[in-house]
């Protein structure tokens, strides 16, 4: 009964403050947020502050989904610290409960945290990211039509020569572009035109542009409403070329993976995508496991800041491993399902290492 009640108890206290410390980043997060979109809309007198708000909160949930494993992480070590501090930890381990009792609750919540934000957190930020592109769209297209630049590319051949496509911004996973430049050339490759729209929308065998303007050698600019481009590329293709993973909600990615290899294309990336979606959970569970092996140390001890900076460093370390595993599965080096696995395995197995060597000598 006592180990019951003392597992409620200490994994409550680690609910908290991981919900305090994310509670927090959002806020910076958005503040910041916020006042940029208020600079960068500060020059234009039809754009309200509840416009502003609202294209904020909606691109809110996707830019702090990369901050859950560091809430985590700090706060589990904000919560074992604690304890310590205020000698709670000694009083459970005097009352014959080990570190290896008091450290399962805050796994089974990170355990539970990371599927509530597999399956339900990232479809929502990637649903709501979607209207916020939407409406800054509306927001900057609306001064005229972009120049070129985009960062998105995608090159198309044709009978009557060769086209390269670049856009500023994509929807609904590249068939709805923004910003569009499109070059074209001849069969010789000699430049031809450059055609700028402020939006495209794939069709059958034609892009639907709406804003158009026309620019050839010696000519002015010819200005349409809207313009039909004949292209030879798919929705698959489009896909690989313009959308990114991080954008399609978990439960589509896949149908997207199926899509991909129907047609011929790569889809490691998606296949990334979707394997660390799934790793989450225990990739969460590995921050807990890394912060208890910094945090449990006695309070009086000494050394406090030295263990907060480890575990923030093992944190980041995990983050970079993440980040290098996921290049290499991209570039066809490592499979998707390994770079997945490999940066919460190593960080399960050094947290798991380390505590067993300071619990159990």
């Amino acid at each position: 009964m006592i180990a019951g009640t003392l597992a409620r108890y200490f994994g409550l206290r680690f609910f908290n403050a991981v919900l305090a410390v994310f509670v927090g980043a959002m806020s910076l997060v958005a503040m910041i947020d916020f006042l940029e979109m208020l600079r960068r809309t500060g020059d234009m007198a039809d754009v309200s502050t509840l416009l502003v708000a609202k294209i904020t909160i909606f691109r809110l949930l996707f830019v702090t989904e990369r901050i859950i494993p560091f809430a985590v992480l700090v706060g589990a070590m904000a919560c074992y610290l604690n304890l310590s501090r205020r000698l709670e930890l000694v009083v459970a381990r005097s009352a014959g409960i080990s570190a290896w009792q008091f450290i399962t609750p805050a796994l089974v919540i990170a355990l539970l945290i990371g599927t509530v934000a597999t399956t339900i957190y990232n479809p929502m930020s990637a649903i709501l990211r979607e209207r916020s592109v939407r409406l800054e769209e509306s927001v900057f297209n609306a001064e005229g039509v972009q120049g070129s630049g985009g960062s998105f590319w995608v090159r198309q051949r044709g009978d009557d020569g060769q086209a390269i496509i670049s856009a500023k911004a994509s929807r609904r996973q590249g068939i709805e572009l923004g910003g569009v430049s499109i070059f074209r050339y001849d069969d010789a490759g000699h430049f031809r035109d450059r055609i700028e729209a402020k939006g495209a929308e794939l069709q059958a065998g034609y892009w639907r542009l709406d804003g158009v303007r026309i620019h050839a050698s010696g000519t002015p600019p010819a200005e349409l409403d809207t313009y039909r481009f004949k292209t030879n590329l798919t929705p698959e293709q489009v896909r690989e070329s313009f959308a990114t993973p991080e954008t399609v909600p978990f439960w589509q990615l896949s149908y997207y993976i199926q899509l991909a290899e129907n047609a011929g294309l790569a889809a490691s990336a998606y296949r990334l995508q979707y394997y660390q979606l799934l790793v989450q959970p225990f990739y969460f569970a590995s921050m807990v496991l890394l912060a208890a092996a910094v945090s449990l140390r006695f309070f009086r001890f000494g050394g406090i800041t030295k263990m907060f900076l480890g575990g923030l460093t093992g944190g980041f370390f995990l983050f970079v491993v993440a980040k290098i595993t996921g290049d290499m599965s991209k570039a066809g080096l490592m499979p998707p399902l390994a770079a997945a696995v490999l940066p919460a395995a190593f960080g399960s197995v050094t947290g798991l290492v380390t505590l067993l060597y300071q619990e159990d000598g």
